[in-house]
C-alpha cells in the first residue's frame, strides 16, 4: 500500500512536469560543420574573379561530344580525344572530360560580344587511381573574349590569382605546351609553397608546381563558336583543384 502510494505520487509529479514544459523554450545548439575546403576554394576563386568582372557560370557533367570535343577543335580522329580517356554514355552523349566545355556553350549564345566566364566542376577521365591520378576530380575554368585581348592579359590575369590564393611573395613561370583550343598555350607553375622553391618531395626537388594550363583562345575555337569578326580574340585557362599546388594547406 505504501509504494502504490509513492508510485502514484511520482506519476503525478512527473504529469506536473510535462504540464509545465515550456514548448517555446529555446533548445539547445548544435555546433555547425564548416564547408568542404574544395568548396571554400572555389568560393574564394570566384571571389577574385568576379573582381576582375567575371560571371559565373555552370554547365552539366553529360555534355555532348560536339561541346567537349569537336567545338574545341578535336575533330573525329584527333589523338587528344584518346588522351583524354573518355566515358561514353552513347555515341553522342558522354560524361564531361573537361570543364573548358562551358565555352562553346556560352559563346554560341553570344556570338561577337565580349564575355568573361569563370566555371567549376567535377569531370571525369577513366584515369587508374593513385596518388596523384583520379577518376574524378574538379576543375575551374575561365576564358574572357573581347576585342584585342593579347598573352600579357592572360599573364597579368594568372600573376593576379595566384598571389590572391598564394600569398603576394608567389611567382609564377610560364612553360610552352599545348592544348588544341589554344594557341600559344603554356602551362602555369607556381613557386612550391611547402619548401618556397628550395626543393623538396612535393615539388620533386624542383621547386616548383605545375597548377594550370592557359593560353591565347584558338581561332578555330572562335570560328566554331560563331565569332566571325577577327578583332576577337580570347584567353583561357584551367584549374585541376585537388592536384598541385591547390593540395596543399595555405
Amino acid at each position: 500500500m505504501k509504494l502504490r502510494k509513492e508510485l502514484e505520487s511520482v506519476k503525478k509529479e512527473g504529469q506536473q512536469s510535462q504540464n509545465n514544459f515550456d514548448i517555446y523554450r529555446e533548445g539547445k545548439k548544435l555546433p555547425v560543420a564548416n564547408l568542404h575546403p574544395l568548396t571554400q576554394l572555389i568560393s574564394k576563386i570566384y571571389d577574385i574573379f568576379q573582381r576582375l568582372g567575371y560571371q559565373i557560370a555552370e554547365s552539366p557533367e553529360i555534355e555532348t561530344e560536339k561541346n567537349n570535343f569537336t567545338s574545341l577543335n578535336m575533330p573525329p580522329g584527333h589523338p587528344a580525344r584518346a588522351m583524354q580517356d573518355t566515358f561514353y554514355l552513347n555515341n553522342d552523349l558522354l560524361l564531361r572530360t573537361q570543364t573548358t566545355a562551358i565555352q562553346p556553350r556560352v559563346m554560341q549564345q553570344n556570338p561577337n560580344a565580349e564575355i568573361k566566364i569563370i566555371s567549376a566542376g567535377k569531370v571525369y577521365r577513366r584515369d587508374d587511381d593513385d596518388a596523384t591520378h583520379t577518376h574524378q576530380f574538379t576543375q575551374v575554368d575561365g576564358f574572357a573574349v573581347g576585342k584585342n585581348i593579347s598573352f600579357s592579359h592572360l599573364k597579368g590575369t594568372l600573376e593576379l590569382v595566384v598571389k590572391e590564393l598564394l600569398g603576394q611573395e608567389q611567382n609564377i613561370r610560364l612553360r610552352p605546351s599545348y592544348f588544341p583550343f589554344t594557341e600559344p598555350s603554356v602551362e602555369v607553375d607556381a613557386v612550391c609553397v611547402q619548401c618556397q622553391g628550395q626543393g623538396c618531395n612535393i615539388c620533386k626537388k624542383t621547386g616548383w608546381v605545375e597548377i594550370a594550363g592557359a593560353g591565347l583562345i584558338h581561332p578555330q575555337v572562335l570560328k566554331n563558336c560563331g565569332f566571325k569578326n577577327p578583332k576577337f580574340t580570347g584567353l583561357a585557362f584551367a584549374f585541376g583543384l585537388e592536384r598541385g599546388i591547390f593540395s596543399i594547406p595555405y
